[in-house]
């Protein structure tokens, strides 16, 4: 590319039924400063004309309408040469006000490659006045300063300072004695004289002559020492007659065989999740060890069209969670709001509870996090506390995560930092499955 294709504004193609989603999205264009070649009904598009006009980026607004136009698209939309920006139609059509300029702000960063989200004037500046030559020195900058103050301190403190002379210890300080020389001390003198022993006291026997003293032979026992067996005691009699087989049916709870996966990997995502939650299913393997969970909240609740659009580009199943089911391993679920997960009989279910997931109830040595572009900052602790626990944490970085507040906490905090095919990688050197025919 030549520097001046490079000063070029990007060229993005908008495919929106017309109505206020797609003059919303419009006017966000044109306030991002991009080159708009394409406006079109995405029922109306032919694939090859998206083809010939080889945009790069393609800016789609999602709705139960289009979802066949997309299906005929795939293999356009699935090119490598494309960004491909989604956005809920039924959002982008009531969006006003700040919410406008804040998508529009987004938008920008995320098709022009930069990371300057913040409206205009919240910039930090730095006043830096730079001089030709080299920083002064230490001495330089102490040349002028007074020195009587130090030199009246080191006169009054030269007294207590030692002098040049060879250390006397006091005559009152004797040389460490050896052991030998400690004990020979203590020892009483061979005509010293007898101390007197007082009368009360308890004098100890004096020790028998251990010059005679030899082994015991094995052989030779005292005749004096007589042993009388004791006899054993009686063995208790186990009692077979009243023996009988457990009903198979008759399983303690808990006991039972699991079902569900032992542990989960967390897919957290906001704004801007869509794309990186593509890149990042597109990049796993056909097999895992583990299930992946993904909570991104959407306006309107329309989970069923994400599924449709992650089943696209996963090589694992995609489904909708649904209360009461088990949590599978190989498989993606899309959460709803109030979608849950529970630990029963070893392996995690689906429940439902109002306040939705809580990453404090799965397992931590066998799950992961993977915070995306838009992640909620309320999630961020939570992360880092089942991470603690042993969770393996992760956060999208790059030029494609144009909302990263939560990704970028958890990577501060010294977490997996990459892209979404770098955190696919992650995940799948941990629990990717051998393939048949595979060493195990």
């Amino acid at each position: 590319m030549s520097e001046n294709d490079a000063s070029l504004p990007p060229a993005v193609a908008l495919l929106a039924r017309p109505g206020a989603a797609r003059d919303r999205l419009r006017e966000a264009l044109v306030q991002a400063g991009v080159a708009l070649v394409l406006e079109e009904d995405p029922d109306a598009l032919d694939p090859a004309t998206l083809i010939a006009l080889a945009p790069q980026a393609v800016v789609i607004a999602l709705e139960p309408a289009v979802e066949a136009a997309l299906e005929r698209l795939d293999d356009a939309l699935s090119s490598p040469a494309f960004t491909l920006v989604f956005d809920e139609a039924e959002l982008a059509a009531r969006r006003e006000g700040w919410e406008t300029q804040r998508w529009a702000r987004h938008l920008a960063a995320k098709l022009h490659g930069h990371r300057e989200v913040l409206p205009p004037g919240a910039e930090i500046e730095e006043d830096l006045q730079i001089e030709p030559g080299m920083p002064d020195t230490p001495a330089q900058l102490h040349v002028d300063a007074p020195l009587d103050f130090h030199l009246d301190e080191a006169v009054d403190a030269a007294d207590l300072l030692a002098g040049d002379s060879l250390y006397e210890a006091p005559a009152q300080w004797q040389e460490p004695q050896t052991l030998e020389q400690a004990l020979a001390a203590n020892l009483p003198e061979a005509d010293a004289p007898a101390t007197p022993v007082d009368a009360g006291a308890v004098v100890p026997p004096p020790l028998a002559d251990h010059s005679r003293w030899a082994l015991l032979d094995e052989d030779a026992a005292p005749a004096a020492v007589s042993r009388q067996t004791a006899a054993p005691p009686a063995l208790p009699v186990f009692d077979s007659a009243h023996l009988s087989l457990v009903d198979m049916d008759d399983t303690p709870p808990g006991t039972g065989p699991r079902r569900g996966a032992r542990g989960a990997v967390v897919v957290l995502a906001g704004i801007g999740g869509p794309d990186a939650l593509r890149r990042l299913l597109a990049a796993l393997p056909s097999a895992l060890d583990v299930p992946l969970l993904v909570r991104m909240p959407l306006d309107g609740a329309r989970y069923g069209n994400l599924v449709k659009q992650m089943a696209r580009v996963s090589p694992l199943p995609v489904l909708l969670a649904e209360t009461g089911a088990d949590v599978l391993e190989g498989h993606v679920y899309i959460l709803s709001d109030d979608t849950a997960t529970a630990l029963r009989d070893g392996g995690l279910q689906f429940e439902s509870r109002p306040q939705g997931l809580e990453l404090a109830r799965l397992p931590p040595g066998e799950s992961a996090v993977i915070l995306l572009s838009g992640a909620d900052l309320l999630q961020v602790d939570p992360a880092l506390t089942l991470a603690e626990a042993g969770a393996w944490v992760g956060g999208q970085v790059g030029e494609g995560c144009y909302d990263p507040a939560a990704a970028t906490a958890v990577v501060a905090a010294g977490m997996f930092a990459g892209e979404p095919q770098e955190l696919a990688q992650a995940i799948s050197a941990r629990w990717a499955r051998p393939e048949q025919g595979e060493a195990q």
